[in-house]
């Protein structure tokens, strides 16, 4: 099944894709990757700084797609939006002992829409979810495990809005040990860094922007 275009009132140029698309087959061309950073729409200055270190990076380290580039590589999140609710969804991740938005590791595939769709299903265990493309947002951060079993490195965030079916129930992993379904006006009592609220806040935006047929 292929994508599903926007139309009608919806923000230009953003589709939505589900499980089984050819669109999101895997790839291993690292060309594919910068392909996605640079079609993530125009941001504010921090998404652009962030855009030059992510292009910067992959220019300099080939290998960005592996875990195995230990100073830093390539991730996939999701902002998993209830289409009934209009609520995100947030997990209290084990590692860094924070809340914050699905997503892991590009483990080899440049494909980071299927990246960011893989891990939002991982986990939420949420069926039927839809990730929408272009990325909304990128972030550079410093990854720190809470326990220091790991040594701190980079990860380059490439950040999709994955909607997830009216009433969706989310069941966590081994990677977290919480989650809440929240609202914009909730992620600052949970603590949440800037990045995070600018990541939702530019999923709002293009969710307000989709007809309701690519919603659902």
């Amino acid at each position: 099944m292929g994508a599903t275009p926007g139309t009608g009132g919806e923000p230009p140029g953003f589709a939505r894709h589900r499980r089984g698309d050819v669109t999101l087959a895997p790839s291993a061309d690292l060309a594919v990757a910068q392909a996605s950073v640079r079609a993530v729409p125009p941001g504010d200055g921090e998404v652009e700084d962030n855009r030059i270190r992510i292009l910067t990076f992959l220019a300099d380290h080939p290998d960005a797609l592996y875990r195995s580039c230990t100073p830093g590589h390539l991730t996939g999140s999701a902002l998993v939006i209830d289409v009934g609710t209009r609520r995100t969804l947030l997990l209290f991740h084990t590692k860094v002992r924070r809340w914050l938005q699905p997503g892991g590791h590009a483990d080899g595939d440049a494909n980071l829409a299927a990246v960011s769709l893989r891990e939002a299903e991982e986990e939420t265990g949420i069926a039927g979810l839809l990730v929408v493309t272009p990325a909304i947002d990128l972030d550079v951060h410093r990854f720190h495990h809470a326990a220091g079993t790991e040594p701190d490195h980079l990860h380059l965030d490439v950040r999709h809005l994955v909607l997830a079916p009216a009433g969706s129930v989310a069941v966590t992993n081994h990677e977290s040990e919480g989650q809440r379904w929240v609202g914009l006006d909730d992620l600052t009592a949970l603590g949440v860094d800037a990045g995070t609220h600018r990541m939702a806040a530019a999923g709002f935006a293009v969710l307000n922007g989709l007809s309701p047929r690519q919603e659902g």
